[in-house]
């Protein structure tokens, strides 16, 4: 049988986090991820990622749903908990075990951090490979880390909203754990699983998570599998152009909510701010999809101020 020449459907997922009620940088991410599915028929997935229990915020899983409900957000599959596919990041483990490509580590983070190098403002600490040539067998400080170890290669990609990146892993990003000292799986590895095991076939998220990238791609590489294209929208800021404080009040969808703002209101005004619609007149989300249906989304590129009044 010949093989089929029929375009694969497009699935995305929102994935967040239960530690609190949903934030307007969450509905962001999610308005962009739901309407690149949906202007071309596709699939959403809703996966809670839950995976770290000690932050997971009692009710708030619930309150996020709501709140994607009322901003016309629903989803076709889950929700999906991560606190429930324990199994399949640990199939992952055993591939990477069996290639070679574990090994344990029982470095503190102060440990780690006085022997690398100090990273630059926004970047993250490179591990120093302190571990890595030593034996398993050795008796441990403390419960270890499992790291992974990256080649000495620059990992490239295309990103449909901020072009092309580029990382050399072992110089930029070191061995990474993927699974931490307590036995908690680390969110690339977990990210990684999911979104294969999910069919995910287009990522789109948040601006911060593209240094993450490069080594979540290598990661599915490693594990045998091709990756999602990439889409990383940028980040929301608060009016002043500085970082959104998740505490800072005005910020969550469920404020607007109660302050008796429309949904279409802001789904109109996240719609334009994110490209996805000339002017910022509410709008409903199966709207802006269909707006979007015959042409390319040209996404903003910069940082968006959230309104000081709505």
């Amino acid at each position: 049988m010949a093989p089929s020449t029929e375009p694969l459907t497009v699935r995305t997922r929102f994935a967040p986090s239960p530690t609190g009620d949903l934030h307007l940088g969450g509905a962001w991410t999610a308005l962009a991820s739901w309407v690149v599915a949906r202007r071309v028929g596709g699939t959403t997935v809703l996966r809670i990622e839950d995976i770290d229990r000690a932050r997971v915020l009692p009710g708030s899983q619930a309150r996020i749903e709501e709140d994607l409900r009322w901003l016309g957000l629903d989803w076709d599959e889950g929700p999906e908990r991560q606190s429930d596919r324990s199994a399949g990041y640990e199939r992952a483990l055993e591939v990477l075990g069996r290639a070679g490509l574990l090994y344990p580590c029982d470095c503190s983070r102060a440990e780690v951090a006085r022997v690398a190098s100090a990273p630059h403002a926004g970047e993250e600490t490179v591990y120093p490979g302190t571990c890595r040539d030593r034996g398993s067998s050795r008796r441990m400080k403390r419960p270890p880390a499992i790291r992974v170890r990256v080649p000495r290669a620059t990992l490239a990609y295309r990103d449909g909203c901020m072009g092309d990146v580029s990382q050399d892993l072992h110089e930029q990003v070191g061995d990474f754990v993927v699974r931490r000292g307590d036995g908690v799986f680390a969110y690339h590895l977990a990210v990684v699983v999911d979104d294969l095991d999910m069919g995910i076939t287009e990522v789109v998220r948040g601006a911060d998570l593209v240094p993450s990238t490069p080594r979540q791609i290598w990661l599915a590489r490693a594990l045998g599998r091709s990756t999602p294209v990439y889409t990383h929208v940028p980040l929301v800021v608060d009016p002043r152009g500085s970082r959104l404080e998740k505490r800072a009040a005005g910020t969550t969808v469920r404020e607007l909510r109660e302050a008796g703002l429309a949904p279409e209101r802001v789904v109109g005004v996240l719609g334009h701010a994110l490209g996805l619609s000339a002017s910022d007149a509410p709008a409903t989300a199966a709207r802006l999809a269909e707006a979007c249906r015959d042409r390319p989304i040209v996404w903003r590129r910069s940082p968006w101020p959230i309104p000081a009044r709505w």
